[in-house]
């Protein structure tokens, strides 16, 4: 059996659901699969079991000698994918032909991009950030094309971020797995529950969604949210004294504890302001939802057009307070048999074309005609 190494730049403690699903999972079915950590809390390398390797952080810039000194043989490795590290990538990149491995990169977002469009938002955002984020994706672009394949997580994301990549592209997007999907547990209660889980942040303009809530003249609805940031949380809906009864906050520090609370859910919102960091891919938090059976409302872009059919697999809305005010009541006003079918639809739908089993077995089949 051949053999794989993915080289994340996600510490070991971070939720790796992902990572558990599709290399270690459905990957391992093809490839013997490794997956190499970093941890700055570790002074040696630590082999966690048969798949798993940690790296203290300060070793990252000689990995493969500090691998091969713990007894790791490099040149047993068929294929090495690093994600989002171009530091990294360029390591990997010149060792390409001493070991004979083929080298992919993932990308699943760029925290240059992130900033760039954070500072946009604040009016922060100068010639000079542009002009070096420029050249800045010349160079990561050319480092790409030195690799053998290039794995974004859309191909938005290539398009929009990265057009001139020349190399083979295969598009691994957040998806479902076919075997962990979660219960949905109906409430007896006629409201509809609301449910946010992720990040907030001025980017993000959850204000706006909060706005939306606050116009609402009926009481027939709670929203939950979910966030590492509960004090932001809070403050934000101190803003809005009628909705003080109506939303509670979490601060689920797991995703068993995140799942638990969406399956009470009845609609998940991920409902995002209209720019390319957020239109170019699907946000891991819908997948949560429709693995949990709970239908989603989201951004009328084209990435999620491309994904489900509006008002039968999911909703659209426009970011401003009046569409996302009209949508809300128009869903308040379903039955819940209504919404509950939209949630099975949706799951139906991903399992058909957001599935890690499936997509694994497509990117082995890639891999090997490299």
């Amino acid at each position: 059996m051949k053999k794989f190494l993915y080289i994340t730049d996600q510490d070991e403690y971070t939720d790796h659901s992902f990572i558990g699903a599709f290399f270690e999972k459905y990957l391992g079915k093809y490839f013997d699969t490794n997956i190499l950590y970093f941890s700055e809390f570790k002074s040696d390398f630590e082999r966690k079991d048969e798949q798993r390797f940690i790296l203290p952080l300060k070793l990252k810039k000689d990995l493969l000698d500090e691998l091969s000194k713990n007894g790791i043989d490099i040149d047993s490795y068929d294929y090495i994918v690093v994600r989002n590290d171009f530091d990294t990538l360029k390591h990997i990149l010149k060792r390409k032909i001493k070991h004979n491995y083929k080298v992919g990169f993932r990308l699943s977002f760029s925290k240059r991009i992130v900033k760039l469009q954070e500072d946009e938002v604040s009016n922060k955002k100068s010639i000079f950030d542009v002009i070096g984020n420029s050249i800045k994706t010349i160079s990561e672009t050319n480092l790409i094309n030195e690799s053998d394949i290039f794995i974004p997580t859309s191909e938005h994301i290539k398009k929009e971020f990265f057009p001139n990549i020349k190399i083979k592209t295969f598009t691994i997007p957040p998806a479902i797995d076919p075997e962990v999907l979660h219960e949905n547990i109906q409430h007896v209660e006629d409201f509809k529950r609301f449910f946010y889980a992720g990040t907030l942040d001025k980017l993000r303009d959850f204000e706006t969604i909060l706005k939306a809530f606050s116009q609402i003249n009926s009481n027939q609805f709670k929203l939950s949210i979910s966030t590492k940031d509960p004090k932001y949380a809070e403050e934000m809906l101190s803003r809005f004294p009628n909705l003080k009864n109506c939303v509670e906050i979490y601060n689920a520090r797991t995703k068993i504890e995140l799942l638990q609370l969406i399956a009470k859910a009845d609609v998940g919102l991920s409902i995002l302001p209209d720019i390319a960091l957020f239109n170019s891919s699907t946000p891991v938090k819908i997948l949560d939802y429709y693995s949990s059976g709970i239908p989603c409302i989201m951004t009328n872009s084209t990435n999620n057009q491309e994904l489900f059919k509006s008002d039968n697999e999911a909703w659209f809305c426009k970011f401003d307070e009046t569409s996302i005010k009209e949508k809300l009541e128009e869903i308040i006003s379903l039955s819940k048999e209504e919404v509950a079918q939209i949630g099975i639809n949706g799951q139906k739908r991903l399992l058909e074309v957001r599935n890690y089993e499936k997509i694994s077995k497509n990117f082995a089949l890639e891999l090997d005609l490299l």
